[in-house]
């Protein structure tokens, strides 16, 4: 597999960057919906939110290499079979999935730092407050947060849908191109 796109297909570190997204995105979503309900006494109670913290800075240096990878590097031309509105949409797609992931990382960013404090990031290096202390805004950040992650799962799934029926349905090879064949 080439690494680099080329005008039919995606390069290895395309795929990559994908995958490891997307597992990133439903990994962190699992993660946050559980520990909404955790106790305490729970050994998870503090554990969790530092990795979810932690993933979440990994994540938001991932994309920033992604978008810097996307924008040097050609995207494979839609096939021929994509009637015109599938491709207005996929784009439109694209472009609001890659906004939905930086709107709640910045947002859990900033339910994290509200109160002044540092992320640590699984003590490799701390991300410092840019705000200080900022009364209220963790909240209104959880709101952001809360509804950006939902709108965010749900079109990656019709976005993973869609592939499914490009591949089933249409058979075409939408959904091979992303896995590098």
């Amino acid at each position: 597999m080439q690494v680099r796109n080329t005008s039919s297909r995606f390069g290895l570190v395309s795929v990559v960057l994908h995958w490891l997204v997307a597992l990133a995105v439903f990994g962190l979503f699992g993660l946050g919906y559980y520990m909404v309900d955790l106790g305490y006494y729970d050994p998870w109670y503090r554990k969790g939110p530092d990795i979810h913290r932690s993933i979440g800075i990994l994540l938001f240096i991932v994309m920033l290499g992604r978008l810097a990878w996307r924008w040097g590097n050609r995207t494979p031309a839609p096939l021929a079979t994509h009637k015109r509105w599938e491709v207005l949409t996929a784009h439109a797609t694209h472009g609001l999935l890659y906004l939905l992931i930086f709107v709640a990382m910045v947002s859990g960013y900033l339910i994290s730092t509200a109160d002044g404090s540092a992320i640590d990031v699984f003590g490799w290096f701390r991300v410092p407050s840019v705000t200080g202390q900022v009364k209220g805004l963790e909240d209104s950040a959880g709101a952001v947060h809360y509804w950006s992650t939902w709108v965010l799962v749900l079109l990656a799934v019709t976005h993973a849908l869609a592939a499914l029926k490009h591949h089933i349905f249409d058979r075409d090879q939408t959904l091979r191109r992303m896995f590098g064949r």
